[in-house]
């Protein structure tokens, strides 16, 4: 029967304690937060909106305040999942990569969304992953307030140490509001970030490889 285990965002295995971890089939990947209380975070919101002279006396205002908590609730709440890993019984050492991944995340300075896309690959070791779980781990990122260049990191760090791959490499371009609706309005700007790790980041030809089939590098 598989065992499933729980690692919060705040005890993920460093890349060095890779060697330890022996991967059983899943692992259950869940964030785990402090609660959220809906009903305190509407009179929150409510409280906002009319510090900000916005009435929300109106009919169709008046459920505003409720729904802008859900929202949020929701933008903070990543999805669990479980890490289905398997064996590289043929010995595959070529890249895997996922392109074009729904990114949708919330800058933490004016709690604004950025939305974009990720492209995920690594070059596997002794495990192979679940192809779908690359886009889970960006969802699981995202949803919480972030930078952009962190989620980039954070996803790159997070697959070296639970695949032990060979070379991990994570390019994410976004579109960030707090850019384009406010301040400057630079309305079409995107903002472009990558970590490559491993075999991609030290060899010059893989890491162009990698950059060629993500669309960065032509």
């Amino acid at each position: 029967m598989t065992q499933h285990q729980h690692f919060p965002a705040s005890l993920v295995p460093p890349a060095d304690a890779a060697e330890e971890i022996r991967l059983p089939a899943a692992l259950r990947v869940m964030h785990e937060v402090d609660g959220i209380d809906l009903g305190a975070a509407e009179e929150a919101a409510g409280q906002f909106l009319r510090a900000l002279g916005v009435r929300i006396d109106t009919e169709s205002m008046r459920g505003t305040p409720g729904r802008m908590a859900r929202a949020y609730a929701e933008l903070f709440s990543p999805r669990p999942f479980d890490l289905t890993t398997f064996p590289n019984d043929e010995g595959y050492d070529e890249l895997v990569l996922a392109r074009a991944i729904p990114v949708r995340s919330v800058c933490e300075h004016h709690l604004l969304p950025f939305v974009g896309t990720a492209h995920v690959g690594y070059l596997p070791g002794t495990r192979i992953l679940g192809l779908s779980k690359l886009a889970r781990v960006v969802e699981y990122f995202a949803c919480r307030p972030q930078v952009q260049e962190r989620l980039t990191k954070q996803v790159a760090d997070w697959l070296q140490a639970q695949l032990d791959p060979k070379g991990v490499g994570v390019v994410i371009e976004a579109e960030h509001t707090c850019m384009t609706l406010r301040g400057v309005q630079a309305t079409g700007s995107t903002t472009m970030t990558s970590t490559l790790l491993g075999v991609l980041r030290h060899d010059a030809r893989s890491r162009a490889e990698f950059l060629a089939l993500t669309g960065v590098a032509s």
